[in-house]
């Protein structure tokens, strides 16, 4: 980690004022959804064996400083971003040729793709795909620099089930209480005009709304109602954070169901004498009224966990072969893999141009890459392998799987072990190869399951997009109809925790108190 670049913060707390603090923040918390459901580790399952308990979701004792500037432009690039990655899905032949050289080593990624082509096979019958992005930045510092400039360094691209949109927004509001209601002690930058609200609940179900009226009148031979499906996790800790979206489509007027993952082919089917292909879902708390699907939401299925049997890719190639929307199509689910991001950072590449043909957002862009490698035979595969092996080297990288979710990356001196234990080479072109990030040091303190650490931490910056767009190559504007940023989210993990997913234990929701720096 860099030398702090920001002033000293936060102010101390006296016993009385801790206490204080702690109690309206878990009441706000529960009384406003800035909750998850408890982990086993602290509420036992036979305490709680319908699952109905809910906990303070994993939040920061104050909002964290980001730079101001950076915080402007990460969200400014947004929109270029998802035209980025709306273009990256549109084109298939460049897309199969990347996903090609994963195919030979990452099942998973080969049975997303032997989908897709089953598809096209048979033909698609809808044009649109919808996508809630998010792109994931730290701000980097350059430690051997006696006054570093910040600039914010992009971490990853998510284009499948971009989480905590909801509880970014409640994490906000809540620091935002804490600040009006006088529970912080005075400080030079604790000031509400400098804490960012976020309005990702409302633009991201504005985002669903688009593309549910994108969608049109019912294509059933009897027009049915329609509704939008999240396709989520059971049991699902996070699932206040999707009720947020669920409620703000509501409140738009929308009918929204939640259907698990393993019950896709339970409850949906698709009429086999319409050629339209409608997706029908039925709830089963409602077995007299059916329902047709505009726009499939996944909150599942983007882990090989989750496809444990026949069944479950049987259940994902039936999603995507209907006319629902899908969010994300699978070839915008294999878009978000980590060898695109690494094959557009790769220095010396110039695929970008193939995307971006403005080149002062293309500029913008590649200023936030940090140089990743593929670990294959070509020239900076073969100088990523010395790197990666060598103790000392490997200390400046991190080593990147194909997947999503919190706990799957190796950092540092951990990595020429790791490659080693893999045994076969091969195996080595299904990750990438990083280098680190240098974010400045601050202080901050996590609340967790009522513990409270406080220490030095690290945040990093989600910026969320929101795009519907046509796959007919012959719309232009990469066949846009709606594009645009759709707020923020600050995650915030000790300095000890190279993991920064909430969900997956590591890390805390945060809000920015914007400072120069």
């Amino acid at each position: 980690m860099a030398t702090s670049i920001y002033p000293s913060y936060p102010p101390d707390l006296n016993p009385e004022q801790r206490k204080h603090l702690l109690i309206t923040l878990h009441d706000w918390s529960i009384a406003n959804g800035l909750a998850v459901r408890p982990s086993s580790n602290f509420v036992p399952e036979n305490t709680d064996p319908s699952g109905v308990l809910a906990v303070t979701a994993p939040v920061t004792l104050f909002p964290s400083i980001f730079p101001e500037t950076q915080f402007n432009h990460a969200r400014a690039l947004q929109k270029a971003y998802n035209t980025l990655y709306v273009a990256i899905s549109r084109d298939e032949e460049w897309l199969g040729d990347v996903i090609q050289e994963l195919i030979e080593v990452d099942d998973f990624i080969a049975d997303l793709w032997e989908i897709h082509l089953a598809v096209k096979k048979e033909g698609y019958v809808q044009d649109l795909s919808l996508g809630l992005f998010r792109s994931d930045y730290m701000i980097h510092v350059n430690p051997s620099t006696s006054s570093p400039t910040p600039q914010i360094k992009q971490v990853e691209f998510n284009t499948i089930a971009s989480s905590f949109g909801g509880l970014s927004r409640q994490v906000s509001l809540l620091h935002r209480h804490l600040l009006s209601t006088n529970c912080y002690p005075e400080h030079l930058c604790l000031v509400s005009s400098h804490q960012q609200i976020s309005p990702s609940i409302e633009e991201l179900a504005k985002g669903l709304s688009v593309s549910h009226l994108g969608y049109g009148s019912s294509k059933s031979s009897t027009p049915l109602r329609l509704c939008i499906l999240f396709i989520v996790q059971s049991p699902e800790r996070n699932v206040f954070d999707q009720r947020h979206i669920e409620y703000g489509l509501q409140n738009l007027g929308h009918t929204v169901f939640r259907l698990p993952f393993d019950l896709i082919k339970t409850h949906t089917h698709i009429p086999t004498s319409n050629p339209s292909r409608p997706l029908i879902y039925t709830p089963p708390s409602s077995p007299s009224t059916s329902y047709e699907v505009t726009t499939l939401y996944f909150r599942a299925g983007y882990s090989p966990d989750e496809y444990t049997n026949p069944t479950a890719w049987s259940a994902r190639l039936h999603l995507e072969r209907s006319a629902a929307i899908k969010c994300p199509s699978i070839l915008t689910h294999l878009a978000g893999s980590k060898k695109v991001q690494q094959v557009l950072a790769t220095p010396g590449s110039c695929h970008l141009e193939r995307f971006l043909s403005n080149p002062d957002i293309l500029d913008s862009v590649r200023g936030t890459f940090s140089a990743i490698y593929p670990l294959d035979d070509s020239p900076a595969g073969t100088e990523a392998k010395t790197i990666a092996l060598d103790p000392e080297k490997s200390k400046g990288y991190v080593l990147k799987p194909q997947r999503e979710g919190g706990g799957n990356n190796i950092y540092r001196g951990n990595i020429p072990p790791f490659l080693r234990s893999l045994g076969d080479e091969r195996k080595w072109k299904g990750y990438i190869l990083m280098e680190l990030i240098e974010p400045p040091a601050q202080r901050n303190s996590i609340v967790r399951e009522g513990v409270v650490k406080t220490g030095e931490v690290i945040c990093e910056l989600g910026v969320y997009g929101t795009c519907l767009w046509s796959h007919n190559t012959k719309n232009g504007d990469h066949g846009l109809v709606h594009n645009s940023e759709a707020g923020y989210l600050l995650r915030t993990k000790g300095r000890e925790s190279e993991e920064g997913g909430v969900a997956a234990g590591f890390g805390a929701v945060d809000s920015a108190l914007l400072v120069d720096a």
